[in-house]
């Protein structure tokens, strides 16, 4: 005989049964996000076959690989925002690695969440949201505590003169006044889990395990570091490339005719010793940080395939969705420029890898231009979830068709931001040209600027062809125009 409260269990597990709730949940599929930290499209399955990344590319060979994509913003902590609540950072107002996105949208439900709240048990490790500078994690996105890890991670004492560095201090929300700068590059011959990537994927697979065994379909993001400064990895990986091979950036001078504030030179980089604080850097330094970000990228490869094993070898592969992402592109030295903060190719195109049993076709590619924001309601169409609607501005769009038909398109340009002082970069891509519109934030204070890059002509940016095309500018402008109004700077 059934106890009274065991007979009401009972009766609600087979009401359940007979709705069809259990079946459902264990039919939708897993979701695996891997983010990847100042990843550009840089890399074997993106053309570069000198570059080792074994692990990548047999990714990108399970699914379909975007061969135009674009973040919303070139930064870490507003593109993540981008990523993980669907809404450009025009939409949100926030631009800056230390304001959280939830002081602008207390309310917004990020990528995570919504899925937590269709059934799904929400994991996250490493680095997903920007945590440092100020900022914050976020604790409604996850069912468990999210558990991070270091950015900035050095095993060597002379790396560090044997004291917290200033980025240190920074991405662990403390005082860095008065704290020496860490090292550009550490080349340690340790073990992969010496460093944040190594211990990031050996948890990762350990949830894994876990959600073998449970009945509740996941959403794990595993936020990988590397390749971002410093390029610390272990030894083995340095050993993979010869600095005196690296290919150094064919144009190293600001395109012709564009605004002075529009680009940058050594800022962030600067940050680490033994970097001068102002430009040139020697050819030998150059090759070095080339090197060392190679180096880092191939690290992080290895730390993705260990995860990819572990998915294979635990019969996940064939119902769990697998999207790779790289939060914006990276300057090598390319126009003078170092890491990100602009809106040219190189900072705002990324890498984006999507693997969906069923739906997409091995060893497959698209043109089709995609933003960041798009892979939020692609993931939830893909899960068979109702399509995200707010609070916050959803501005992606579902890319499932494409991933059906790599030749069809769902937008005729992509849209992204840079600020810049007093004024707001914003820029649309469409298949051939680039139009970046240079607006102050207060209308009174100076006259409109912009940028026209053809990369059919001049696909390295040499000229700024705004004065001279300017029926080009004007088509591209009425683009631009049909995007709302950004959203001031959040102070």
């Amino acid at each position: 005989m059934f106890k009274p409260h065991q007979k009401t269990r009972f009766l609600f597990v087979l009401l359940c049964a007979l709705c069809g709730h259990h079946s459902i949940a264990a039919d939708r599929p897993n979701v695996l996000l891997i983010l990847a930290d100042d990843l550009k499209p840089s890399f074997g399955a993106y053309g570069d076959t000198w570059v080792h990344s074994p692990n990548l590319d047999r990714l990108a060979a399970s699914g379909m690989r975007f061969d135009m994509a674009y973040c919303n913003q070139a930064v870490c902590a507003p593109s993540r925002n981008n990523l993980l609540t669907g809404a450009r950072s025009t939409s949100l107002g926030v631009y800056s690695l230390g304001y959280n996105f939830r002081r602008a949208v207390p309310n917004a439900v990020t990528m995570p969440q919504y899925f937590k709240q269709h059934g799904y048990h929400s994991a996250g490790i490493g680095k997903v949201f920007h945590i440092g500078h100020g900022n914050v994690g976020d604790n409604a996105s996850w069912s468990v505590p999210f558990l991070p890890d270091k950015v900035i991670d050095y095993v060597l004492p002379e790396s560090t003169d044997g004291q917290m560095t200033r980025e240190e201090a920074l991405f662990g929300n403390k005082p860095a006044n008065g704290l020496p700068r860490g090292a550009a590059w550490e080349a340690a011959d340790v073990d992969d889990g010496a460093y944040a990537d190594g211990r990031i994927a050996a948890e990762g697979i350990k949830r894994l395990q876990a959600y073998k065994t449970s009945e509740q379909p996941f959403f794990l993001a595993l936020g990988f570091t590397k390749p971002h400064l410093p390029f610390c990895a272990p030894k083995k990986y340095w050993d993979l490339y010869d600095a005196r091979e690296m290919k150094l950036a064919r144009v190293t001078e600001p395109p012709a005719g564009a605004p002075k504030y529009a680009g940058k030179t050594i800022g962030e980089l600067n940050q680490y010793k033994p970097v001068p604080d102002e430009p040139p850097l020697t050819e030998e330094m150059t090759r070095t940080l080339i090197h060392g970000y190679y180096a880092a990228l191939s690290y992080m490869d290895a730390q993705v395939g260990r995860v990819l094993d572990e998915v294979e070898r635990l019969d996940l592969n064939e119902n769990t969705i697998i999207v790779l992402w790289g939060d914006h592109g990276y300057h090598l030295g390319d126009h003078g420029m170092w890491t990100k903060h602009t809106n040219y190719e190189q900072a705002n195109r990324i890498p984006i890898i999507i693997s969906a049993p069923g739906v997409t076709k091995t060893n497959s590619s698209s043109r089709a231009l995609v933003e960041t924001v798009d892979i939020y309601p692609t993931l939830c169409e893909l899960a068979g979830l109702p399509a995200p609607a707010g609070p916050q501005p959803i501005d992606g769009k579902s890319i499932v068709s494409i991933l059906k038909n790599p030749a069809a398109s769902v937008r005729d340009h992509a849209y992204h931001c840079f600020p810049r002082g007093n004024r707001l970069g914003r820029a649309i891509r469409t298949d051939r040209y680039r139009l970046v519109e240079w607006k102050p934030w207060d209308a009174d204070s100076g006259e409109i600027e912009y940028e026209l890059y053809d990369y059919e002509s001049d696909p390295l940016e040499t000229t700024n062809l705004a004065t001279a095309k300017p029926d080009i500018v004007a088509q591209l402008k009425r683009l631009l125009a049909s995007h709302p109004d950004a959203q001031p700077v959040r102070q």
